[in-house]
């Protein structure tokens, strides 16, 4: 295993780990809708789990959900592949990097919707049990995906001569997303922002 190999499986282990703790002891602790404030009124912890994609997004329907699980295998299948090729040539340390911050980001939501409905019960009105003795919520592939991370940064009213949304309500940052999302938005962003920069250095 050479070095590249090395620092991209350090990558993808270190920010699983992370997040599949922190969303097993939300899901052990909490119920739905249970929330604390970290910082104020502008960082909560607030508990929901969705069934599709980043930041809470959803494709409806039951073959909707086996859609998108498929999806993500077969995606996560096709990062790990190119980063596997790349690894063997002189590729930028930091395009590995960010790779494996979204690979290790679409393999922790992966885990979620594929294990955590066999492994855990709901959390509708209760804290979930592990390793229920009447099972799990879901089957294979059909599990929910746990976010927590809320960040109500800025609340109004839309002023009323704006047509539309007028006298409306806005709240800025409304979804709410997991550690997994956040490695993901930011291996995708730092990959967009910094690509030929990484690659001048290997020049």
């Amino acid at each position: 295993m050479n070095r590249l190999q090395k620092i991209s499986l350090s990558v993808v282990f270190l920010i699983l780990l992370i997040d599949q703790a922190i969303k097993i002891w939300i899901k052990s602790t909490m119920m739905i809708g249970e929330e604390f404030p970290v910082f104020g009124r502008w960082f909560i912890i607030h508990f929901v789990e969705n069934n599709g994609m980043a930041f809470g997004m959803e494709l409806a329907g039951e073959f909707g959900k086996l859609f998108l699980s498929v999806f993500r295998i077969v995606a996560v299948s096709a990062i790990g592949f190119y980063l596997f090729k790349l690894s063997k040539k002189e590729t930028p340390m930091g395009v590995m990097v960010c790779l494996s911050m979204v690979l290790a980001g679409a393999m922790g939501n992966i885990i979620d919707s594929a294990f955590y409905g066999l492994i855990f019960d709901h959390s509708y009105g209760q804290v979930a049990t592990f390793l229920p003795q009447t099972g799990g919520y879901a089957s294979f592939l059909h599990g929910k995906v746990v976010d927590m991370f809320y960040f109500p940064i800025l609340r109004g009213t839309y002023p009323g001569w704006l047509p539309f949304v007028g006298g409306d309500d806005f709240l800025f940052f409304r979804p709410v997303f997991n550690f997994a999302d956040s490695a993901i938005s930011v291996g995708i962003f730092l990959l967009l922002i910094f690509y030929r920069n990484f690659f001048k250095e290997k020049e």
